[in-house]
């Protein structure tokens, strides 16, 4: 096959920044998806509806007249969030989701939820309204190893916020493990999660082996590669609780090549092809839309989208080693191996 047309894709987990990065790197991400659910940990954070409102007009105004892009916008889940405030928004349509951080697990997180029985009429409030809780699932305790800090929070946390609360729609971001993938399927009625193009990539060789590759650096961190194995089959299966969150995270090239890199990859401009190469290779290229353009707005509620990308093969090239203006140098995503796939916009 060298061509396939299909639905325009949502992005369920994407960071778009502020100001100046967010001017440079929003238009990117608009060119492929038609929406996109916007994380809320900026400094300082997204936590009212008065913040989530001032956020939506600054994005869509980063943007050219000519693209046309939704933001989903989400709230900031705090230990002093005002219920209240959440269930006027849910009101209003002016959020789709809340994000639960644990407190200090990543970029932005120390305003984070300290006390989960403190978020209770939060939580009820959600249940209520049907509207999902996202989760990142790491415990960010120090005495915890990082690359078990994901099964510690979904046998903990996690698992005590579903018995309490049954009913609560929760979308368990950015899966890295095998445990992850039983736990979304044991609990598939009312539990979903994301998956990025990147964990489909890479293992834990691929930061560390032979040298530490800060732009591979993510938080949660990728892990072996049984693990990716598994994320792989979930998002080529055709099972609807898996669908795509590419958790694009840019930062300053300076950032990330520092004594103390910050953790997040900018996929934005690779996500479309590299993910076509990936579900081909694995026979399914029959099942992409869906996992990028279906089962994601079929649990958040959403109408699908009405316009189409068309992608087609072409000879091996090389991504985009970097975007950049005046201020901003920011690393392009490189998978480790020419792309195949490329979009027409």
């Amino acid at each position: 096959m060298r061509e396939v047309v299909i639905r325009k894709p949502d992005d369920f987990h994407l960071h778009l920044r502020d100001g100046d990065l967010l001017k440079l790197v929003a238009p990117v991400a608009a060119k492929h998806f038609a929406r996109a659910l916007v994380m809320p940990n900026l400094d300082p954070p997204v936590v009212t509806m008065a913040d989530a409102l001032n956020y939506r007009e600054r994005i869509l105004q980063s943007l050219p007249g000519m693209l046309s892009f939704t933001p989903l916008m989400t709230l900031y889940l705090t230990d002093n969030t005002d219920a209240g405030d959440v269930e006027r928004a849910i009101e209003e349509n002016v959020i789709r989701a809340v994000k639960l951080y644990p407190a200090g697990a990543t970029t932005n997180a120390r305003h984070g939820v300290t006390d989960y029985t403190g978020i209770g009429d939060v939580l009820r409030v959600l249940s209520g309204a049907g509207t999902p809780l996202c989760v990142h699932g790491e415990d960010p305790d120090p005495r915890t190893d990082i690359f078990d800090r994901e099964g510690v929070f979904i046998t903990g946390p996690l698992q005590r916020i579903r018995d309490a609360h049954p009913d609560l729609k929760i979308v368990l971001e950015h899966i890295t493990t095998r445990e992850a993938v039983a736990y979304v399927r044991a609990h598939r009625t009312r539990t979903a999660a994301t998956i990025t193009a990147h964990h489909l990539v890479l293992n834990r060789n691929d930061i560390l082996a032979g040298g530490i590759r800060p732009h591979n650096y993510c938080l949660p961190v990728a892990k072996r590669e049984e693990h990716r194995q598994t994320l792989m089959a979930a998002a080529v299966s055709g099972d609807a609780c898996f669908f795509l969150g590419t958790d694009s995270a840019p930062h300053d090239r300076i950032r990330k090549e520092s004594s103390c890199g910050c953790a997040g990859i900018f996929t934005s401009p690779v996500t479309m092809p590299l993910l076509a190469g990936l579900f081909e290779d694995a026979g399914a290229l029959d099942r992409l839309e869906a996992f990028v353009a279906g089962f994601g707005s079929e649990f958040y509620g959403l109408e699908p989208n009405s316009g189409t990308i068309r992608l087609h093969k072409t000879g091996p090239y090389q991504p985009p080693g970097l975007i950049r203006d005046q201020v901003h140098t920011v690393v392009v995503f490189d998978p480790g191996h020419p792309l195949t796939w490329q979009v027409e916009t």
